[in-house]
């Protein structure tokens, strides 16, 4: 099978397209004939090094995938050959990663596709959609009619919170970089989006917000400005933390413990098969509602799995582009 895989860690360039053995599923695994698969910027960190992992090489990249069943484990119950899925998670923890024509998964990773959901959409959506609702509901217990903020209102996951919060009756605040982007992110039912260049960014935010203060903030960005966030922040509000490994910010602690806040940083990745199927049950569910349209922005052949790399770089570590949505492969 064709695949795109990693000999050594490195820049982009180290990516390899050709091909590897066909995997055989194990007892509990499904083999997947991958259709979509898209780029995350943890992506790029496993591949660079950036972030250690243990890799067994060559190394598939990639952690997301879309497409179809073909062969089954003996002890696989949810799932038959000719079955439509998807999923995330792959890509680290001993696991091979998603950028091949075909995957072995276990199928605890893998969700049954909505109808007449594209696997492009299914792939693009899938450990953003994820993300969100983890650090939306399990997380910060967001209820209907509370205040959510949220930086990034069109990037992957930023996309995908504005859409879920808004799902159970939320009002969200969200910040973009471009006329077009502020559009976007308005037709999902962002209540108040406001350019991240405005010199009067924070007074837009306490108009709207009055003296009732945010309830939950959610982080997106690598360089969290705490003092800031903690001032705008409502009673009992809770902060989340999803991003900046080598961020160290200053933290106003008085102001913190005095509004009874809370602060939690989770990763997508700790979280166990069970809560994330609760996750992906939900996102099919509003998918279907008309709830959930994850965005693309772009869809290059796998072939060309370097140069999305070298895209996601731009976005994630260099704030250059203007892409709006996921990148998404196809190995069509």
């Amino acid at each position: 099978m064709r695949a795109a895989f990693i000999r050594k860690t490195g820049p982009p360039d180290v990516i390899e397209y050709g091909d590897l053995p066909l995997p055989e599923p194990g007892p509990t695994e499904a083999l997947v004939k991958v259709s979509a698969v898209s780029v995350n910027p943890i992506d790029t960190y496993i591949r660079s090094g950036a972030v250690p992992v243990p890799l067994q090489f060559p190394h598939i990249i990639g952690c997301d995938l879309a497409g179809t069943v073909t062969k089954i484990g003996a002890a696989v119950s949810r799932l038959e050959p000719g079955d439509r899925v998807w999923g995330s998670n792959q890509g680290l923890f001993g696991r091979q990663g998603t950028f091949a024509e075909y995957a072995a998964v276990d199928e605890k990773w893998l969700y049954p596709t909505s109808p007449g959901e594209t696997d492009e959409e299914a792939a693009a959506g899938a450990l953003v959609g994820i993300t969100a609702h983890l650090g939306l509901f399990l997380h910060a217990g967001l209820m209907g009619g509370e205040t959510l903020f949220v930086n990034g209102g069109t990037g992957g996951v930023g996309s995908a919170v504005v859409q879920l919060a808004k799902s159970i009756g939320a009002k969200v605040i969200a910040t973009v970089g471009s006329p077009e982007k502020k559009a976007l992110c308005e037709s999902w039912g962002a209540d108040l989006v406001v350019d991240y260049h405005s010199r009067d960014l924070d007074e837009q935010i306490r108009n709207f917000i009055k003296n009732q203060g945010i309830n939950v903030w959610f982080e997106t960005l690598r360089e969290p400005t705490l003092e800031r966030t903690i001032e705008l922040m409502a009673q009992r509000g809770r902060i989340v933390l999803m991003a900046g490994r080598a961020a160290r910010p200053q933290f106003p602690l008085g102001a913190f413990y005095t509004k009874d806040l809370r602060m939690c940083g989770f990763a997508m990745f700790n979280a166990s098969p069970d809560e994330q199927r609760v996750c992906a049950i939900s996102l099919n569910s509003l998918y279907e509602n008309s709830g959930w349209r994850p965005p693309i922005g772009k869809i290059l052949p796998l072939s060309q799995a370097a140069e999305a790399h070298k895209l996601q770089e731009e976005h994630t570590l260099h704030g250059r582009g203007s892409l709006v949505g996921k990148i998404v492969l196809v190995t069509k």
